[in-house]
C-alpha cells in the first residue's frame, strides 16, 4: 500500500509540473490623479499595456490619501506616484500592502517661483519686498505636498507674506493677470508645468533646503501584482517618459488639445520608441 501511495504522489507531482501556469488576468485597474504631471504618464503606460492586449480601466482621484487607500484596499491595482517626498507619508502608511514596480520618470521639482522679470533670486529676498508682492504667496490646493512644503518654508524663513490656499486654476489665473501687467507675484509651482514655459518663470533659490530635491515617479502596485502579472510588469518596466515630454504634452493641452489627444499624438510621433519598448520577454 505504501508503494502504491508513493507512486500516486509521484504521478501527481509530475502532473502538476506539466500543467501550464495560471493565465494572467488581462484586465488591469489603474488609478491616477488628475494632475498635469501624472495624466500623461498614465495615458502613455495605458497605451503600452493596451498594445500588449490588456484592457485598462482608469479611475481618477482628487488627492493622495483617497488614491493610496483605494490601492491598499484593492479597488485599483496600480498607481503612479512620487514616493520619495511628495507622497512619502502615504507610502509609509500603506507600504506593507504595496510594492514598487519601476521608475517611470524623474525630475519633479516644486517650490516658490516668480516671473523672470522680477529682480529677486532667493526666498531670502521675499521679506524685503513683501509689499511689492501684496503680502501674499499664491498657493494651490490645500493638502497637496507642495503646500505642505510651502507652509514649512514660510515658518523656516520667517516670511511675512501670507500663504494663500486656493486651487491650481486660481493660481494660474492670478499668474496670467500679473504677467500681463508685469506685476510682482510669487506662486507655488512645479516642473513639469506648461506654466514654467508659457510665463517664463524662475524658481527662487532655497538656501535652507526646505523644498525637496528633484524627485522620481514610480509605478507602485498592490502587493503581489508583479507575481500575478509578470508580463504586464515587464511592459510597465519598459516605459520611461522624460520630464520634457510631459511638459510638452501639457503645453499642447494648454493650447487647446484634450489630454487624450495630446497623449495619442505623442505616442504616434514616438511609434518607433514604443516598438522598442515592446522588445521584452514573452511568457
Amino acid at each position: 500500500m505504501r508503494k502504491l501511495m508513493q507512486t500516486l504522489a509521484a504521478v501527481a507531482v509530475v502532473a502538476g509540473l506539466a500543467l501550464p501556469a495560471a493565465a494572467e488576468n488581462m484586465t488591469i485597474k489603474m488609478g491616477t490623479l488628475s494632475w498635469e504631471d501624472l495624466t500623461p504618464i498614465t495615458g502613455i503606460t495605458k497605451k503600452v499595456l493596451e498594445d500588449e492586449g490588456y484592457t485598462v480601466k482608469v479611475t481618477q482621484f482628487s488627492e493622495w490619501g483617497i488614491a493610496y487607500a483605494a490601492l491598499a484596499k484593492g479597488d485599483i491595482q496600480m498607481l503612479a506616484s512620487q514616493t520619495d517626498y511628495v507622497a512619502q507619508d502615504y507610502w509609509n502608511r500603506n507600504k506593507s500592502k504595496l510594492e514598487k514596480l519601476s521608475p517611470v520618470s524623474h525630475g519633479l521639482y516644486q517650490a516658490f517661483a516668480v516671473p523672470s522679470y522680477v529682480p529677486i533670486n532667493s526666498i531670502d529676498d521675499l521679506n524685503a519686498n513683501s509689499e511689492k508682492f501684496g503680502g501674499k504667496i499664491i498657493g494651490i490646493e490645500p493638502g497637496s505636498g507642495l503646500m505642505r512644503d510651502a507652509a514649512t518654508a514660510v515658518k523656516t524663513y520667517g516670511l511675512k507674506l501670507n500663504l494663500v490656499e486656493g486651487s491650481t486654476a486660481a493660481m494660474t489665473a492670478a499668474l496670467k493677470a500679473a504677467e500681463e501687467r508685469k506685476d510682482w507675484i510669487v506662486v507655488t509651482i512645479w516642473q513639469p508645468s506648461w506654466m514654467m514655459q508659457k510665463f517664463d518663470m524662475k524658481f527662487l533659490a532655497d538656501p535652507k533646503g526646505v523644498f525637496p530635491p528633484a524627485q522620481s515617479y514610480y509605478w507602485i502596485a498592490r502587493k503581489g501584482f508583479a507575481a500575478s502579472h509578470p508580463h504586464a510588469r515587464e511592459a510597465i518596466a519598459s516605459v520611461f517618459v522624460p520630464l520634457a515630454d510631459i511638459t510638452s504634452i501639457n503645453s499642447e493641452v494648454a493650447d487647446g488639445k484634450t489630454m487624450d489627444q495630446a497623449v495619442a499624438d505623442w505616442t504616434a510621433s514616438h511609434a518607433d520608441l514604443l516598438k522598442r519598448w515592446e522588445n521584452i520577454k514573452k511568457e
